[in-house]
């Protein structure tokens, strides 16, 4: 079985977002067992008129609504962006077991940033966080789409 560049999907889904006048932000859940996406979504905060619609919370939503359970154990999520506090908690709270993130963001981060909610004593869950793939790709596209609001 040929290994899929998840990371690159979740990327396509940032740009899709981004041509949507959305926030470039992608994510892709993976079933790594099957080597499959579960889920792919990017940013719909604006389209939905719902700050909640974060491209990780849409996956989480798609894939436990498919899964019939709120806990997705055993699956990866890969995300341009640090999740913010609101996805981190839900990527918890899901018991996601690894996450693989691009940009880092130190002013709405909450992953190595901020609050850093995966090493609070009342995190129930930690899945493994690896930051920084394909950093300046992600980077990229979110400095191109504020550069032009700007």
């Amino acid at each position: 079985m040929a290994m899929i560049d998840f990371m690159t999907l979740a990327l396509e889904q940032a740009q899709a977002a981004a041509d949507r006048g959305e926030v470039p932000v992608g994510a892709v859940l993976v079933d790594p067992d099957k080597n499959a996406v579960v889920a792919s979504a990017g940013n719909q905060v604006e389209a939905t008129h719902d700050p909640t619609a974060h491209a990780e919370m849409l996956v989480i939503r798609e894939a436990a609504a498919a899964h019939g359970s709120a806990r997705l154990a055993g699956f990866d999520l890969y995300v341009t962006l640090e999740p913010c506090p609101m996805c981190a908690t839900a990527i918890s709270f899901a018991r996601l077991r690894r996450v693989e993130f691009g940009a880092y963001d130190p002013k709405g981060g909450g992953v190595e940033h901020g609050p850093k909610i995966f090493s609070q004593p009342t995190c129930h869950h930690r899945p493994e966080v690896f930051g920084g793939v394909r950093e300046q790709d992600a980077a990229a596209l979110l400095k191109t789409f504020f550069a032009v609001r700007r």
